[in-house]
């Protein structure tokens, strides 16, 4: 019988020390704040851009809107798997009245240049080519005030992976 009471008592204290005295650890990097609170402030200028493009043929903007006259920041993400000899993406930003149609015809043929055609003057700024999971950024300053496009220049993709640039 003592020898039950032994146990009964060692069992009770561990329980109890087990599962008392314990101070909560908060996970470095951890945050309670909505998606959206975050995104904000990892946004907070108008002019630093991040854009996605998936194995999907999607880019997750089809609109961004800069303050003319400042530098502008563009972050481009392939957060697909594939590879960029497959499902490249580019973020390629034209210049006014420039034919996205009639650029991404003309792009399909600059394999060798990232689907950029040499020489062109239609560009304002582009990033290179990505496979899945690359990322890269550009820097240049924001054209006048104005709507623009921007689409992606691998071959089949610019008839959808497309949006408006409007600079404000």
């Amino acid at each position: 019988m003592k020898i039950i009471r032994i146990v009964v008592l060692a069992i009770f204290s561990i329980t109890i020390f087990a599962c008392g005295g314990k101070e909560e650890k908060k996970k470095e990097g951890f945050s309670y704040e909505k998606k959206s609170e975050v995104s904000q402030r990892v946004e907070s200028s108008p002019n630093d851009i991040t854009i996605t493009g998936n194995d999907a043929m999607q880019f997750n903007k089809k609109e961004i809107k800069v303050e003319a006259g400042k530098k502008v920041k563009v972050t481009l993400r392939h957060i697909g798997k594939m590879d960029k000899n497959v499902m490249g993406h580019n973020f390629v930003l034209l210049r006014k009245g420039v034919n996205a149609m009639a650029f991404g015809n003309m792009a399909a043929s600059a394999r060798d240049n990232d689907y950029i055609p040499n020489g062109t003057k239609d560009v304002i700024a582009h990033t290179k080519m990505l496979g899945g999971g690359e990322t890269d950024v550009i820097e240049f300053d924001a054209p006048e005030a104005g709507t623009y496009e921007f689409l992606c220049s691998f071959p089949g993709h610019s008839a959808i992976m497309k949006g408006k640039f409007i600079v404000e």
